[in-house]
């Protein structure tokens, strides 16, 4: 096991006929420890690895609305030692069914919070999972139909980072949480119900970084293959950065580079007007443009290699055109069997 969990407990908020939401509160925390042990742990990969996290803080009221501070108070109060970790996930558990009420589309859920220790930071896991059906084939051979957890597919989920929130008070991301398909960030009722509000901005930092990196090979003396050779080492170490769930900081990339004869990066960000923090999270889609062109529209899609453009790839920006030299193999197939149909 990657984790060591400290404690765990769900409750379950259910719906009536009449549409009013329920809490119903688990009296003590979850007591078989290696079915426990197994769920966080596979829920900790998981979130650790999903792409496209948002980062925020514990807000205060007057500051970005009117943050309720009722779920950082009583986490507060757990951490000190005056609350127990039951007390505090009931309190946890009714600011969600309170918060669930204002809305009309939803149907409850399963809260789950835990807390855990993953190598040297203490976290605290927030989410609200859903049940599956499923079927399984009993002894007799016979079908049976049951539900379970769903595990693989979590949209509802947020994690604190309790060693950063107590040693940074001035910490804008020691909250994660998933975002929603299509780009959306989670769903505002999670948030609003911890009180957390949007901190750091993943993609814009990510990007900025990818601008810095971009100026700075451009600026420099290096010749095109150790250009790329830069490119990549960026792209390797923010990778491995976000695979372990770490933050990518600038003076470590910088010392990185400098060991590869690149000299002097982190003077370059800091003096351009580029605003990067000295830590922030990776986002493994906007790096990936480090290595990868790419785009789609108007029905046509292209993906390449960095390395390939001027050489296999040529790009005329006055005639708005790119030319390929070596089509893909199962590419050129495709289009010799068109060209012999007439198209």
């Amino acid at each position: 096991m990657s984790i060591n969990v400290e404690q765990a407990i769900i409750h379950s908020i259910t719906q009536n006929s009449e549409g009013q939401l329920s809490c119903r509160l688990r009296p003590q925390p979850l007591l078989n420890g290696e079915a426990v042990e197994a769920m966080l742990d596979e829920l900790h990969q998981t979130y650790t690895t999903k792409a496209g996290k948002g980062f925020g803080y514990f807000g205060t009221h007057g500051e970005d609305g009117e943050a309720n501070p009722k779920f950082m108070q009583a986490l507060t109060e757990y951490r000190n030692g005056e609350l127990g970790f039951v007390e505090f996930s009931g309190v946890a558990g009714k600011l969600l069914q309170e918060e669930l009420s204002k809305y009309d589309f939803s149907q409850g859920g399963f809260l789950l919070l835990s807390c855990y220790t993953h190598m040297t930071s203490d976290y605290l896991y927030v989410s609200l999972l859903n049940a599956k059906s499923s079927m399984t084939v009993l002894d007799d051979m016979e079908l049976s139909q049951n539900t379970h957890l769903d595990l693989k597919d979590v949209q509802l989920a947020a994690r604190i980072d309790l060693t950063e929130w107590q040693a940074d008070e001035g910490s804008r991301k020691y909250i994660s949480f998933i975002r929603g398909r299509a780009g959306r960030k989670v769903a505002d009722f999670f948030l609003d119900f911890m009180g957390c509000v949007e901190g750091v901005n993943t993609k814009a930092q990510n990007k900025q970084l990818m601008n810095a990196v971009e100026d700075f090979v451009s600026s420099s003396e290096l010749t095109k293959d150790e250009r790329q050779q830069c490119r990549e080492k960026v792209f390797d170490y923010c990778t491995e950065r976000c695979d372990v769930g770490a933050d990518i900081e600038i003076k470590d990339l910088a010392d990185e580079l400098a060991d590869s004869g690149m000299e002097s990066f982190y003077d370059f960000a800091q003096s351009g007007e580029y605003e990067l923090e000295d830590e922030f999270p990776g986002d493994k889609p906007t790096l990936r443009q480090l290595k990868k062109f790419s785009g789609t529209g108007g029905g046509v899609t292209l993906s390449f290699d960095g390395a390939h453009l001027g050489e296999r790839v040529m790009y005329d920006p006055i005639s708005d055109t790119i030319m390929i030299k070596g089509v893909p193999a199962n590419l050129k197939d495709q289009l010799d069997r068109r060209l012999k149909g007439g198209q």
